[in-house]
């Protein structure tokens, strides 16, 4: 989960990013659970399995929708035996949390009670990352991301969570090519494996070192009025991650489209509006709030309006 954008979405920008991206089963569940069918959710999380960014993506997106709190209680109530039950439960109180609406203490408490039910899943400790991140202090945040990485080393969703939270250390840094979100990514891509989602993670960071200068004024908030896209680091990470993207693409990651948002818009912004076209054929209709919304724009004209010139539809 990327950092939301500064000021209230618009109700049509609500309506036009689905966090379920391509998942059409999962948006599937998440219709019925709003229904109070719960067990489409049992379905969906049974099959599956272990696959922990496709499970850890389900449950954040289902513990979204305001009903889930209700829900995830209501199946605990019918099957106190799921865990499954337990872990969302937990993950929607953590989100009810950040928004004012559950006391921390107790959502941590949720949190490590769903862990302990399941030892080898990361997905609660990745519930308490997103808590965390957004709270916490940085020691307990590199712990938690230990105990997700421990889990699944290259647990795509935790390491984004971590990329956003260090491109926010040490603003007054400002253009540093040194800074520690820049060496973390680089680390993270090398240590993955060769097929790893994971090496778009340098662009990821530099485009949230580029939403936190810009935040500060340190950057021109229109990206294509400064250098921060166009330096030769820049270039460098860009033209690596587009180039893993040509031999790999994994098309079959469930946080696929979120990476090529952030590729796509790196993309724009460095003035590649060929490559850029190429990856907006491949969003297709799944555009992400983050990073257009970078620093404080409407992230639906964003969108529509960088793919429009690289498309020439404009």
């Amino acid at each position: 989960m990327s950092p939301p954008p500064f000021g209230r979405a618009s109700k049509r920008t609500e309506r036009a990013f689905d966090p379920a991206l391509d998942d059409t089963e999962l948006a599937s569940a998440r219709t019925a659970l709003a229904q109070g069918r719960w067990t489409a959710v049992r379905s969906l999380l049974a099959a599956t399995g272990d696959d922990w960014d496709r499970r850890g993506h389900r449950i954040t997106v289902l513990a979204q929708e305001p009903s889930t709190a209700a829900w995830s209680r209501e199946w605990r109530l019918a099957e106190p035996e799921s865990a499954d039950a337990v872990v969302l439960q937990a993950c929607a109180m953590v989100l009810r949390a950040l928004n004012g609406k559950e006391r921390p203490d107790h959502v941590r408490k949720a949190c490590h009670a769903a862990a302990a039910l399941v030892p080898d899943d990361p997905t609660p400790w990745l519930s308490l990352l997103i808590l965390e991140r957004a709270t916490g202090r940085d020691e307990d945040v590199v712990r938690l991301f230990d105990e997700v990485r421990h889990r699944h080393p290259d647990h795509h969703h935790a390491h984004h969570l971590m990329v956003a939270r260090l491109a926010e250390r040490h603003v007054e840094a400002g253009q540093d090519p040194m800074h520690e979100v820049y060496d973390f990514a680089s680390w993270a891509a090398e240590q993955a494996s060769e097929d790893s989602p994971l090496a778009i993670l340098p662009v990821v960071a530099h485009a949230e070192r580029y939403r936190v200068l810009a935040a500060a004024g340190m950057e021109p908030r229109d990206a294509a009025c400064g250098r921060h896209w166009t330096g030769r680091r820049a270039r460098q990470v860009m033209k690596a991650a587009f180039d893993w993207w040509l031999e790999w693409e994994r098309d079959d990651h469930p946080r696929n489209r979120i990476d090529l948002n952030f590729l796509a818009h790196a993309k724009v912004c460095e003035g590649r509006p060929a490559e850029a076209a190429a990856l907006f054929h491949r969003i297709g209709p799944h555009a992400t709030r983050a990073p257009w919304s970078y620093p404080d724009r409407d992230p639906y004209d964003a969108f529509h309006t960088a793919r429009n010139i690289a498309l020439g539809t404009a």
